[in-house]
């Protein structure tokens, strides 16, 4: 299978970015070069192999969830530069 032609104008429109020609030409042989070792990768047999989302097992960690001694609201709100009664005061957050 050979490299299809590679429109890296186009790529670079879709990605809304301003490429130099010499970044164009740049970013397409290394596209080109990604492309190549796809091809490579086509090659081998991989009927017998799963497909997996990770290169290693990943497993959800769960500690038992025990209750702890912590902070008082008092100590909590220690260094606080505002408070209304247990509760920390931040400013008004608008968008």
């Amino acid at each position: 299978m050979s490299t299809p032609t590679i429109d890296i104008h186009r790529i670079a429109t879709l990605s809304r970015l301003k490429l130099t020609d010499a970044e164009a030409d740049q970013y397409a042989s290394q596209l080109g070069k990604i492309l190549d070792y796809v091809n490579v990768l086509e090659k081998h047999d991989l009927s017998g192999v799963e497909p997996s989302a990770h290169a290693r097992p990943v497993f959800d960690v769960w500690r038992e969830d025990v209750a702890m001694p912590s902070f008082s609201c008092e100590e909590a709100l220690a260094n606080a530069p505002r408070k209304s009664g247990d509760q920390f005061m931040i400013g008004k957050v608008v968008e």
